[in-house]
């Protein structure tokens, strides 16, 4: 199955919560366990996380379930 190309897209907590089915804190502590990308600076208090690394992040999960 080939992978979709994905237009670049910067997404806030909440759109990466509704994208990956998760809660803020289980996102967090994913990333405090190196198991999900951390988000990229954009300003002084604004962060957000590139749209592809979780969608590169559901298909390592998706992967991973069918081995």
């Amino acid at each position: 199955m080939a992978m979709q190309s994905i237009s670049p897209a910067l997404l806030r907590l909440p759109s990466v919560c509704a994208l990956v089915g998760l809660s803020k804190s289980q996102v967090y502590r994913l990333i405090r366990a190196g198991e999900f990308p951390a988000a990229i600076q954009l300003g002084t208090n604004s962060m957000a996380w590139p749209a592809e690394r979780g969608h590169a992040w559901i298909a390592d999960k998706i992967s991973a379930s069918a081995r």
